[in-house]
């Protein structure tokens, strides 16, 4: 078993957990505010997640108190598995010992409060944990230690664990705004990694990604800089010439493809790429007519399931009638609020036959 704790806002638990399930995981369940468990993981995954921000082996859950934590750690005897090494440490014996015969590693204790919800003082559960572990032979570590003990407590629960890994993504690095071409409304980095995972998680690293409705590029980026292929359209030349350029930066060493097309008449052949994401222009702010802007769906969803098992639709409002009409199943829906104008809708749809 591992645990999963979650970034983002507790708005965006559901969503992390889909993502995580969708592309790096299995049976992801929440157990607290911001922490969910899940029973394996994909190792060469965990760091493509954009609502996972560490992941851990699971020694165990307990209630959410110093003492509870204490006596977990001195009872359990633990598998580790690491980057697909395993080791068996035993905290009962008197030292943790390694069944490679490697000398006794470092570690370090790293204890949070998650999202302020658990009344503990984690400076004083790492000192006592700390002291578990000197006492079984251990070096404390803090700088670059070779383990790193976690102990997360949330609600009235407390979860420890073995950090396998922390997802080191430098989203605030590629801002919309730094892009060679930048219009308003760009979608966060964040928020497209996560659509992707939704989309395509099944199929990465190898899948085949499409934007029929490309706009400045932003969910392609993320696409192609975690290993997918990406193909983009847009009915605007402007937009095209546009997301080329931001691809032609971010995605510099790979190939991908950006033409002009209209998103209901694509000119791709049945089953030619393996997810299909878009973000549909918002009313206001594109000024099409609410007709026009059911056909566009409409037309948009007819083509991507033409060409693609799995769709993600993201848009101001719900369309999950279009969808199922469509021959989709929608197989989750996500709102997500975006500041007090706009909430994003979000729906993960999967054609019948298609893997789960």
């Amino acid at each position: 078993m591992y645990y999963l704790e979650l970034a983002g806002e507790a708005s965006d638990e559901t969503l992390g957990i889909a993502e995580a399930e969708y592309a790096a995981a299995s049976a992801v369940t929440r157990v607290a505010p911001g922490l969910a468990t899940a029973r394996e993981i994909r190792y060469d995954r965990i760091q493509t997640l954009a609502y996972t921000h560490h992941v851990s082996t699971l020694i165990g859950q307990t209630d959410a108190t110093k003492k509870s934590a204490v006596e977990l750690l001195q009872s359990t005897s633990v598998e580790y598995e690491h980057n697909d090494d395993r080791a068996t440490e035993s905290i009962n014996g008197s030292k943790m010992a390694s069944t490679s015969g490697q000398p006794t590693p470092t570690v370090a204790v790293r204890a949070q409060n998650v999202r302020s919800t658990a009344d503990i003082s984690t400076a004083s559960v790492e000192r006592a944990l700390g002291d578990v572990l000197v006492s079984n032979g251990c070096d404390i570590d803090l700088e670059e230690p070779v383990y790193e003990l976690r102990a997360c407590f949330a609600d009235d629960i407390c979860l420890l664990g073995w950090a396998i890994n922390s997802v080191s993504t430098a989203f605030g690095s590629r801002a919309p705004t730094d892009r060679p071409f930048f219009q308003p409304g760009s979608m966060a980095p964040r928020d497209a990694r996560a659509y992707v995972n939704l989309a395509a998680g099944p199929t990465l690293p190898d899948a085949t990604v499409l934007d029929p409705m490309v706009g400045t590029g932003g969910t392609l980026i993320e696409a192609g800089l975690i290993g997918a292929t990406v193909i983009g359209s847009d009915a605007q030349s402007k937009m095209a010439v546009g997301a080329a350029q931001n691809l032609d930066q971010y995605l510099s060493t790979q190939a991908w493809n950006i033409f002009k097309s209209d998103a209901t008449e694509l000119p791709l052949l049945n089953d030619t790429v393996d997810a299909v994401i878009f973000d549909v222009p918002y009313g206001r702010q594109s000024k099409i007519a609410a007709d026009r802007l059911t056909d566009l769906v409409t037309g948009a969803l007819t083509e991507a399931i033409r060409i693609a098992p799995r769709c993600v639709i993201i848009a101001d409002r719900s369309y999950d009638d279009i969808a199922s009409k469509v021959g989709w199943t929608v197989t989750a829906e996500f709102e997500q609020r975006v500041h007090r104008s706009l909430t994003r809708h979000i729906h993960a749809l999967r054609r019948a036959g298609a893997e789960k």
